[in-house]
C-alpha cells in the first residue's frame, strides 16, 4: 500500500477563513475593484512613533543581531510580568512567561505542550477559528459548546457542566470575544473560574483584546477572580491588538513552571527566538504610555457604535451591540433563502460571496466560527468605509425578494 504523500494530520487543518477573506478582498483591490474589506482582525492605525522609533534604535545594536534565548529575552519577560500586575492584578514571574511569535504560536505551544490523544476541550462557540486546529494536531477533541445572542454569545455554567467528561482536560474562554464582541461580566467570569477549579480542568484564557472594551464593559482576568487557578491556567496575550502592532509579531503565554517548560522546549527545536528587534519594540510597547491605547479605543467605541445602527437599519439584519474588541456580529438569517441579485443565497457562507461580488464589500461567514447564520464584520477601518461599505450592503439586500 502506497504511503500517504502528504501528512493527513495537517492535511486535515483548515485554511483560515479570516485570512482567506482579507487576501481575496486585496487581490481584488489590486486588479482594480473598489473592494472594502471588512475582513481582517487588525487595527487601522500605524504602531506608534515611540515604538517604532525603539526599533529602529535596535537595529543598530549588535546585541540584537545574534540568538538569544528561545524563550524570550529577560527584559521582555519582566516587562510582560510588570505589565500583567499593572493592568490585570496578577502577580507572575519572569521564569513563566515564554515569549511567542504572535498570538497564534502562543495557542499553538499551548496545546502541543498540554493535550494528548483522547483529551477533550471546551470550545464555546462562536469561536476564533484557529482554535480548533491545534487541539486537533495534538491529537485532542475540541467540544463545541453553542452559544447565541439571546445569551448575549456568553457560556454558562450549567452548559459547561452539561458537556463535561471524564476525558475533559481544558477550556478555552476569551473575553473579550472574537468574533462577537461579547465582554464577560466579572460575576460569571468568576463562576467559570470557580467551576474549573473545582473539577481540576485547564483554562485557557486569551485575553488579547483586554484594552478594548467599550462604555461599562471592562476586562477581568480569570486569575484576578480565582487566583487559586495558578496551577491550572495558562493565559494568551501579546502586543498586536492593543498597540496595533500585528506584523511585528510579538505574543506571550504564562503559565503554572512545568507547563512553560515543556512550551519552551517545543520552541526551542521550532522557531528559537522570536526576532530581536520585534521583542525590543515589544518592551518599548509594554513599558511606554498607554495614552495610544486610550486614542485608539476612543475611535472604535464610536465606530462600535455607528455600525451597530447602520446594521440594525437593514431590514432583516439584527446585531448585538459590540461591548469589546472591534468586530460585530450580525444575524443575516432574516435575509437567506431571498434572492438577491439574482442568486438566492441560503447559508451565509453563499450570502457573503453574493456581498463581495454585487457589493465589493467583504465580510467573513459565521459557517468560520460555528455560528452560521451570522458573519463577522471589523470596524478596525475608518468611520468612511464603515458608512460606505455597510450602505452597500443595505443597497443591495434592500432589492431582496
Amino acid at each position: 500500500m502506497a504511503l500517504d504523500r502528504l501528512s493527513r494530520r495537517v492535511s486535515a487543518i483548515t485554511e483560515s477563513a479570516t485570512l482567506a477573506v482579507d487576501a481575496r478582498a486585496k487581490a481584488l483591490k489590486a486588479a482594480g475593484e473598489p473592494v472594502i474589506g471588512f475582513g481582517a482582525g487588525e487595527p487601522d492605525f500605524p504602531t506608534p512613533a515611540h515604538i517604532v522609533d525603539a526599533a529602529i534604535a535596535a537595529c543598530s545594536d549588535v546585541r540584537n543581531h545574534r540568538y538569544t534565548p528561545a524563550a524570550g529575552l529577560p527584559e521582555l519577560k519582566e516587562a510582560v510580568a510588570a505589565k500583567t500586575l499593572r493592568d490585570s492584578g496578577v502577580s507572575v514571574t519572569p521564569a513563566q512567561v515564554l515569549i511567542t511569535n504572535g498570538g497564534k504560536h502562543a495557542v499553538y505551544n499551548t496545546m502541543e505542550a498540554l493535550l494528548n490523544p483522547g483529551d477533550e476541550v471546551l470550545l464555546p462557540a462562536p469561536f476564533w477559528t484557529t482554535y480548533p486546529e491545534p487541539i486537533a494536531l495534538a491529537g485532542a477533541t475540541p467540544v463545541i459548546i453553542p452559544t447565541d445572542v439571546a445569551a448575549g454569545f456568553r457560556v454558562t455554567v450549567e452548559q459547561l457542566e452539561a458537556a463535561r467528561t471524564p476525558a475533559t482536560k481544558a477550556l478555552v474562554f476569551v473575553s473579550p470575544s472574537n468574533p462577537t464582541g461579547a465582554v464577560y461580566p466579572p460575576a460569571e467570569v468568576e463562576a467559570i473560574g470557580r467551576w474549573a477549579l473545582e473539577h481540576g480542568i485547564w483554562v485557557i484564557t486569551d485575553e488579547i483584546y483586554e484594552h478594548l472594551t467599550f462604555g461599562d464593559n471592562t476586562h477581568v482576568s480569570v486569575l484576578k477572580l480565582v487566583p487559586e487557578l495558578a496551577d491550572t491556567c495558562v493565559v494568551l496575550n501579546g502586543v498586536a491588538k492593543t498597540y496595533a502592532m500585528t506584523g511585528w509579531r510579538v505574543g506571550w503565554m504564562f503559565g503554572p513552571a512545568d507547563l512553560i517548560a515543556a512550551a519552551t522546549n517545543l520552541q526551542s527545536h521550532s522557531t528559537s527566538n522570536v526576532a530581536n528587534v520585534s521583542q525590543r519594540a515589544a518592551i518599548a510597547a509594554l513599558e511606554g504610555s498607554l495614552d495610544c491605547v486610550d486614542e485608539m479605543r476612543t475611535a472604535f467605541t464610536r465606530r462600535a457604535d455607528l455600525i451597530h445602527g447602520l446594521l440594525n437599519d437593514i431590514p432583516g439584519v439584527t446585531s448585538m451591540r459590540p461591548q469589546g474588541a472591534f468586530y460585530a456580529f450580525p444575524s443575516f438569517e432574516g435575509v437567506l433563502g431571498r434572492t438577491i441579485g439574482g442568486v438566492r443565497p441560503t447559508t451565509t457562507l453563499e450570502l457573503c460571496e453574493v456581498i463581495l461580488d454585487q457589493a465589493k464589500v467583504a465580510i467573513v461567514p459565521g459557517e468560520a466560527f460555528a455560528a452560521p447564520g451570522y458573519a463577522r464584520i471589523s470596524f478596525a477601518v475608518s468611520d468612511a468605509d464603515i458608512t460606505e461599505g455597510i450602505g452597500r450592503i443595505a443597497s443591495l439586500l434592500a432589492n431582496a425578494e
